[in-house]
C-alpha cells in the first residue's frame, strides 16, 4: 500500500478519534443546561427561553462531529444478517461496493451544508423561536462534522482495499 495512503489513514483516524473523544463530553454540557433549566423553572419559577434550543444545537454538533469516530469504531447501524458471518476479506469487498453510494451521499450532504452556511450568512438566518439565535455557528459545526465523516469514509475505503490485498491498516485501540 502506498505510504501516502497509510499516512492519510493514520492522520484521519487519529483526528476522528481525538474529535470523538472531545465531543463525547458535550453530553455533560447538555445535561447541565437541561438541569439548570429544570431547576430554574420548577424551583424558582423562572423558565428560560433558550435552554432547550441550545441543547438541540449541542446535540446536532454531538452526533455530527461524532460521526467519523463512530464510523472508525464500527458503531454505525448495519444489517448484520449475513455480514457478521463473512470473512474479513468478504466484509471488505462488501464495504468497497457500498462505498460509492455512501460517498455520493456524503458529497451531497457536504454540498448542501455549504450552501446552508452561505444562506445563513447572507440572510443572517435565525430560528423561529422567542430566543431567535443565529444558526450560522451550528451550521458550521454541522458541515465540519460532515467533512470529518467524509474523510473517515475515504480512510475506511483505503483500509478495506488493504484488507482485500491481505494487508492490515487497522489499529485496534487499547481501552
Amino acid at each position: 500500500m502506498l505510504r501516502a495512503a497509510k499516512t492519510y489513514v493514520r492522520i484521519v483516524d487519529a483526528t476522528s478519534r481525538l474529535v470523538g473523544k472531545v465531543v463525547m463530553f458535550l453530553i455533560f454540557i447538555m445535561m447541565g443546561i437541561l438541569l439548570y433549566d429544570t431547576i430554574m423553572r420548577t424551583v424558582f419559577g423562572r423558565p428560560n427561553i433558550w435552554a432547550v434550543e441550545l441543547t438541540q444545537f449541542f446535540m446536532a454538533a454531538y452526533y455530527l462531529l461524532g460521526g467519523g469516530f463512530t464510523l472508525l469504531v464500527g458503531g454505525h447501524v448495519r444489517m448484520d444478517l449475513f455480514y457478521s458471518r463473512w470473512t474479513k476479506k468478504g466484509k471488505a469487498v462488501a464495504d468497497v461496493i457500498t462505498f460509492v453510494p455512501l460517498l455520493v451521499y456524503m458529497i451531497i450532504l457536504l454540498w448542501g451544508g455549504i450552501q446552508g452556511i452561505q444562506y445563513a450568512i447572507e440572510y443572517k438566518q435565525i430560528t423561529y423561536s422567542a430566543w431567535a439565535p443565529q444558526v450560522t455557528p451550528i451550521k458550521i459545526f454541522m458541515v465540519a462534522g460532515i467533512f470529518l465523516m467524509f474523510l473517515q469514509v475515504i480512510s475506511e475505503l483505503i483500509k478495506d482495499v488493504a484488507d482485500i490485498k491481505g494487508e492490515n491498516l487497522r489499529i485496534e485501540e487499547k481501552s
